[in-house]
């Protein structure tokens, strides 16, 4: 494993000591999401306060690169108002680990980086969507997160 490129310090840390890692008692917006051909599983939790994420964590399990992901996408979109994490596009996300070569060389792990940002995607549409009756908020977010891998 230490010999992978994909596998940095940084990425095996937050894999182990994952931040934002737990559950949220009735959340705002709750999605599960996984990857079979890995084995990852995800659930992400998020409240909103006046257009701002509030809280957000995510409990489940998978590879050290899903783990990873999922972490520092939490810490990046926490406190953030819902604008910028409609426009949050997938490599800020992988460039914030260092994994853009993955679009292009791993198309399976690619999957695994991006599980999460795929479940938020989704679940901010639900959440405009279904409990805010307010569809043309959502914008093209359900797009986005089916065309992301």
């Amino acid at each position: 494993m230490s010999g992978d490129p994909i596998y940095t310090e940084m990425i095996i840390e937050y894999s182990r000591n994952p931040s934002n890692y737990g559950k949220i008692d009735e959340p705002h917006i709750h999605r599960h999401d996984s990857n079979p051909l890995c084995g990852d599983s995800i659930d992400l939790y998020l409240n909103i306060d006046d257009k701002k994420i509030s809280d957000v964590k995510f409990d489940g399990k998978g590879c050290a690169i899903c783990m990873a992901c999922t972490s520092v996408l939490t810490e990046m979109i926490k406190g953030k108002d819902l604008d910028y994490v409609k426009k949050f596009e997938k490599d800020e996300l992988l460039s914030e680990l260092g994994l853009e070569h993955l679009i292009k060389t791993s198309p399976v792990r690619i999957k695994c980086a991006l599980l999460s940002l795929k479940a938020l995607k989704y679940g901010i549409y639900s959440y405009f969507a279904e409990k805010m009756n307010d569809i043309e908020s959502a914008g093209n977010l359900k797009e986005e997160a089916s065309s992301l891998y």
